[in-house]
């Protein structure tokens, strides 16, 4: 049996925007992945970022420094 752990994930408005952040994220190194949006929440287009919630301030300075825009975020226990 998997064990859930936390898991910090940011969701999109479009999947345009998702897969710019992820592009930048990539190039960029931050740490995390392109993965559907859980079951567990209802938003936006489909796609979301995941990564550990420590990731968060990190991932979040780089993309606002970059001018990327979100939907939402969330910490699940996945």
């Amino acid at each position: 049996m998997r064990i859930k752990k936390k898991t910090w994930i940011l969701t999109f408005e479009s999947t345009t925007q998702a897969m710019a952040a992820e592009k930048f994220c990539m190039e960029q190194n931050l740490p995390g992945r392109l993965i559907p949006i859980p079951r567990e929440i209802t938003a936006g287009c489909g796609l979301s970022w995941k990564t550990a919630p420590e990731a968060r301030d990190e991932v979040l300075t780089a993309l606002k420094k970059a001018g990327y825009r979100w939907e939402a975020e969330y910490v699940l226990e996945l």
